[in-house]
């Protein structure tokens, strides 16, 4: 078996170049964002086990909408501001959500960079979470 693998990787340096290229950049690029990206039922677990905090990233309004219950308001365009609103938080699990999944990866940079530990982003945001008929707050 590992001969052929050695024959297949010296008939085909550049297919496997390209795959090891881009196993490195995966590697890279997922090291690069702000913590590990989990479902929604990861999610359920982390409060209910692990007593972790979830910070809701959207606006104000949006958040008066419906949140997951008992998650913090902090809009992502004041986070820099807020930031220490949360600093008592550093030593639990804090998941971010915001309305897609996709500013969850900046902040989660930014909350790394200022010493949290444990940061989780909830994969697709509040649209999965209501897509996926789990209860909010309003």
């Amino acid at each position: 078996m590992f001969e052929k693998i050695l024959e297949f990787a010296s008939n085909h340096p550049f297919l496997v170049g390209s795959f090891v290229f881009l196993i490195g950049a995966l590697f890279f690029t997922e090291s690069r964002k702000g913590g590990a990206s989990i479902g929604t039922q990861m999610l359920v677990q982390l409060v209910n086990k692990s007593d972790a905090v979830v910070v809701d990233l959207r606006d104000s309004s949006e958040f008066s909408n419906g949140h997951i219950a008992g998650a913090l308001n902090i809009p992502f365009s004041s986070l820099d501001k807020k930031i220490t609103a949360i600093n008592k938080y550093k030593e639990k699990p804090v998941v971010l959500v915001c309305k897609m999944g996709t500013h969850s990866s900046s902040a989660g940079k930014k909350l790394m960079a200022e010493g949290y530990q444990d940061i989780r982003r909830l994969s697709g945001g509040m649209t999965e979470w209501t897509s996926s008929n789990l209860p909010v707050v309003k």
